[in-house]
């Protein structure tokens, strides 16, 4: 890939960038600031994402629990972990912060519960 058009999500302003490779170098044009410039490179290079997503969830109120990860994942891997995702089931009581699911699919990132849900029986 030698360019990209993106928009940049670091902070609200939102900037168009756009990110092009020439002779092993980046160079990075409609950034607001070198924020900005870090963001289209990874873009590029290396594109991450955090995952936010429900599992099931016995014995509380409501049936999904809300998680995310407690880092970035690779891009190209937010499919499989969903996927990985469908299979898992707890039980209540969880707290907010618990780790529902260590070191997802090998890549050091753990899914974490996001709410505290009371066993309700």
């Amino acid at each position: 890939m030698n360019r990209l058009d993106t928009i940049c999500t670091i902070c609200p302003r939102g900037c168009r960038l756009t990110v092009t490779k020439e002779n092993d170098q980046y160079n990075v044009q409609g950034n607001f600031c070198k924020r900005g410039v870090d963001y289209g490179i990874k873009e590029i290079t290396r594109p991450v994402r955090k995952l936010t997503s429900t599992v099931k969830i016995k014995g509380a109120m409501y049936s999904r629990l809300p998680v995310y990860t407690d880092n970035e994942l690779p891009k190209e891997m937010l499919f499989d972990v969903m996927k990985a995702l469908e299979n898992v089931e707890v039980n209540a009581p969880v707290k907010a912060g618990d780790v529902i699911v260590a070191n997802v699919l090998n890549t050091n990132v753990n899914i974490i519960s996001s709410r505290t849900m009371n066993n309700i029986e």
